[in-house]
């Protein structure tokens, strides 16, 4: 056979060898984690079921799945050990917060700008001129357009013509 036709088979075999490799380790993974059950363990079956390791047995598994409620599974079965913080968390929704004594986050933004000794509105507090995002009313815009021209004026009086934004000398 020509060298150039055994590359291809060589490299095909090569493929098959690593995915049964893969595969197996897989499997023996899959075994060992069920060896390890233990009574009490919290699992998840392979159909999604959480329940509570009652007894184990060379080829099955008791399950406690609530009160008065035990099922007895193959070991095959069984998809996932959990352990007892996560299982706490997806079957009763118990939280387990490692900083306990630190401070929870607020569902709403309002009580981290606001103590109870600070004013409820954010202006008085604080001693800045508040800022008004609105339009101005017309009397308001009237009252600046005359100041610039009252400047301008005074400029073009004192010689030296004074250049504001939007005014230009071009002709």
């Amino acid at each position: 056979m020509n060298t150039l036709t055994l590359l291809p088979l060589v490299v095909l075999i090569a493929a098959m060898f690593l995915l049964t490799r893969s595969n197996k380790k897989r499997q023996q993974q899959a075994q060992n984690m069920r060896n390890d059950l233990q009574p009490g363990s919290g699992v998840r079956t392979i159909g999604g079921m959480y329940a509570t390791v009652k007894e184990v047995n060379d080829d099955t598994v008791l399950l406690d799945a609530g009160p008065g409620v035990e099922l007895l599974f193959a070991k095959n079965a069984i998809g996932a050990i959990l352990t007892d913080d996560e299982y706490n968390r997806i079957v009763h929704g118990i939280e387990h917060d490692l900083k306990s004594d630190a401070d929870v986050v607020p569902d709403d933004a309002s009580s981290l700008t606001e103590t109870d000794d600070e004013p409820a509105d954010a202006a008085a507090a604080s001693d800045d001129k508040a800022v008004d995002f609105g339009k101005k009313d017309a009397a308001e815009a009237e009252t600046e357009e005359k100041a610039e021209e009252a400047e301008t004026s005074d400029a073009k009086a004192d010689g030296e013509p004074k250049k504001t934004d939007g005014d230009s000398d071009a002709k």
